[in-house]
């Protein structure tokens, strides 16, 4: 908008691959290897029979390795672990835990799948490299267009469909399945955990005209009413700093924002003063949840076909009603939906493209010029939520360039009326059987973001002590 450019069709089309890859090892890597262990005890699936582990991998998925000599290697696996007093892998969780439910079986077959998926994402960054480099920071990605022109080829787009077929695969025949088993231990998650209001700025377009052909539509919903979807709209976002570590100043829109640190050393002041580096954004002064149960609230509420169709079934086979998808339970949820619907969709963008380049319209890039002056805004949603940028371009140079990115919507402080961010929001009332182990917790502040996931550490306010995650 800002320069005024026009990305060729080609180029949109290999946008929304990548970014559908992206969505595809996003929220597999999430699901097993940032939050399974949230859910699933490892240590308890050494107590697992593989005959009876075999049988219930049959019964509730389609996965490629199987059988009870499969699960017994896997198992003595995880015992050389346990016997060497280093989980490796498997060591960022607190075994034992009162609040595990599943049975050993269901244990063992989900660290088979753990195990599995390191494989299966390494394949699918694999096949994100085709067309955008390096994983998961896109190289190809340019205003015009992309830069992979010289990768489009028969053998690149035959090579980028194969390892398509082979995670899509795995999201239906192991990831759906391990979601539905594991959620079917946890239903009471579908009270825990929730937020109230959401949003999201769509993405995938299928067409030059946006919002109106995004594949993953644009909306707010307010009230967790999502019979009334409203259609967002960026002139509403503003961002507050008083309980920021910023110097004060008004709420602003991102257009007139700033980034004005504190040039103190920053103290922790839980109670009335700032205590965090995130800015406290808001959307019609309402602090909104992104993410994917954001896009597939949304999404499900418009009614759109694919999306209602897999949410209705996931419901209906857990036997919870749709309310329980405002919930920590409904969070993971939404990302094997989306996972499943998104990757479903890339089959008709890869054979699109295939049509493009055929019919020698395989341009990828529209050359453009820096204005003078100018004022623009992009808005789409990441794999873990939605992303805005504003700049402002004055004599030919970027003048002002803000940006309010999915964990900034979702970790952010509370603002000047003590309202707090969605993640604070969804830790009120959370169950903690153990203040020490606090696994409950993990469980909600792990649901919302991969980026999170990795970096959350529990401390205590007044004696600053860091509870470490201890193998039992």
């Amino acid at each position: 908008m800002a320069v005024g450019v026009k990305i060729p069709d080609a180029a949109r089309i290999l946008r929304n691959m990548l970014h559908g890859t992206q969505f595809q090892h996003d929220h597999i890597v999430h699901f097993y290897h940032l939050h399974a262990l949230d859910w699933v005890d490892i240590v308890s699936a050494l107590s697992a029979d593989p005959v009876k582990t075999a049988a219930l991998s049959d019964n509730v998925s389609n996965a490629p390795h199987g059988g009870a000599a499969y699960f017994k290697r896997v198992q003595e696996r995880i015992q050389t672990f346990v016997d060497s007093g280093q989980l490796g892998p498997f060591s960022n969780a607190y075994w034992g835990h009162s609040a595990y439910n599943l049975p050993p079986e269901a244990n063992l077959m989900a660290a088979a799948h753990y195990i599995e998926a390191l494989r299966l994402q390494a394949r699918a960054a694999r096949m994100h490299a085709i067309f955008g480099a390096k994983n998961p920071h896109l190289q190809s990605l340019a205003i015009g267009g992309v830069t992979c022109v010289k990768d489009l080829t028969p053998d690149r787009i035959a090579q980028f469909l194969f390892l398509w077929k082979e995670t899509q695969a795995f999201i239906e025949n192991v990831y759906i399945p391990d979601l539905l088993a594991v959620a079917s231990f946890y239903k009471d998650w579908g009270a825990i955990g929730g937020t109230t209001n959401f949003l999201a700025w769509g993405d995938l377009p299928e067409g030059d005209q946006e919002p109106e052909t995004l594949f993953m539509p644009r909306g707010a919903i307010f009230d967790r009413n999502i019979a009334d979807v409203k259609m967002a709209n960026q002139e509403a976002v503003t961002e507050y700093v008083k309980r920021s570590w910023y110097e004060d100043g008004d709420a602003k829109h991102p257009f007139k924002g700033e980034t004005r640190p504190l040039q103190e050393d920053p103290k922790f002041e839980p109670d009335d003063g700032k205590y965090s580096w995130f800015k406290a954004p808001r959307y019609e002064d309402r602090s909104c949840e992104v993410g994917p149960l954001a896009r597939t609230l949304v999404a499900y509420g418009y009614g759109k076909p694919e999306v209602k169709a897999v949410v209705d079934s996931v419901l209906a086979k857990l036997d919870v009603p749709a309310e329980a998808l405002f919930s920590t339970l409904g969070r993971t949820a939404a990302r094997g939906i989306e996972a499943l619907v998104v990757g479903q969709r890339m089959e008709a963008w890869i054979n699109e493209l295939v049509a493009l380049v055929k019919d020698g319209k395989a341009q990828t890039y529209q050359s453009w010029e820096m204005p003078d002056t100018g004022m623009g805004y992009g808005l789409n949603d990441v794999a873990r939520g939605s992303l805005g940028h504003w700049i402002e371009i004055e004599g030919g140079k970027i003048k002002n360039y803000q940006y309010v990115v999915p964990s900034t919507w979702n970790l952010g402080p509370r603002d000047e009326k003590g309202t707090p961010g969605p993640l604070e929001e969804a830790l009120i009332g959370t169950p903690v059987a153990d203040p020490e182990k606090p696994l409950e917790v993990l469980r909600t502040v792990h649901s919302f973001d991969p980026c999170i996931a990795c970096g959350v550490h529990v401390i205590d306010p007044h004696s600053n002590q860091v509870y470490k995650v201890r193998a039992v």
